[in-house]
């Protein structure tokens, strides 16, 4: 039968790991070092949740949570040995956050819709942060999200106090004029102000999402794979014509894209 480890036996692993007579890896990890796993890991949960949703193959998505405690677990360690705070302080405010940000739940407010429960959070939140101006909120946005995330959330705060196109056809617009913008920019051939202007169009899309009710990193994600998808089937009718991508022009190649599109 397989052995079934606790939670607490696993937290024992980890600074089993992390001792002296340890393993040689784990005891160099620092905060530092583990930046890039845990981005990673956490993007392969999603990864987890995407072939869960579609094939109801939960073994990945479970394997990726447990990599993704992993990194919790090892940062936290880290922090005890150094003396700052250990796995139970961040296990007691989590939750103390929990309970203090769901009023509605543990308290005496009320909250009947998912839209009061986000107005209430995002107000408990100025307060836990002590933020007294938007701007502060948008200082706050973590700079290591993805930029699509970013933007998006930084649009929303933007958007919570009227500062925001009142239509789409407004933000649509926007989209043109930077996108004329750009070319201008082109023209004069200075790297700086394309670059600036190139991102001022990206922004500016990003921010048509809101508008369309659409998550921007998802659509973005989801137009990659059907880039890749169809690029791959492309590839695969050349081959069966007994051509090379290389060797083929590129109205032979779009001749191809279109048959699979």
């Amino acid at each position: 039968m397989e052995q079934k480890y606790s939670y607490e036996e696993f937290v024992a692993i980890i600074k089993r790991l992390r001792a002296k007579d340890g393993c040689p890896w784990d005891r160099e990890q620092t905060h530092g070092s583990l930046k890039n796993c845990m981005i990673e890991e956490a993007y392969e949960v999603v990864e987890g949740i995407k072939e869960y949703e579609a094939s109801g193959d939960y073994k990945n998505l479970r394997e990726e949570l447990g990599d993704v405690l992993l990194q919790v677990v090892m940062h936290s360690v880290i922090a005890e040995e150094e003396g700052i705070f250990t796995m139970e302080d961040v296990i007691s405010e989590v939750a103390e956050k929990m309970v203090r940000r769901h009023p509605h739940v543990f308290g005496t407010t009320g909250a009947s819709t998912s839209r009061e429960v986000s107005a209430s959070w995002e107000e408990i939140k100025k307060k836990e942060k002590n933020e007294e101006s938007v701007g502060e909120g948008m200082q706050r946005v973590a700079k290591a999200l993805p930029s699509t995330i970013r933007a998006q959330k930084v649009q929303k705060k933007a958007a919570s106090v009227g500062f925001t196109f009142p239509t789409y056809e407004g933000a649509k617009e926007k989209v043109l004029e930077e996108l004329e913008e750009l070319e201008k920019a082109r023209k004069n051939g200075a790297l700086d102000d394309i670059m600036d202007e190139y991102g001022d169009l990206l922004f500016s899309v990003v921010n048509l999402s809101r508008f369309l009710g659409l998550n921007a990193e998802n659509s973005l994600t989801n137009a990659i794979d059907k880039f890749i998808n169809r690029f791959v089937s492309v590839e695969k009718l050349a081959i069966l014509q007994g051509k090379r991508l290389n060797d083929m022009s590129i109205d032979e190649l779009l001749a191809l894209w279109g048959r699979i599109k």
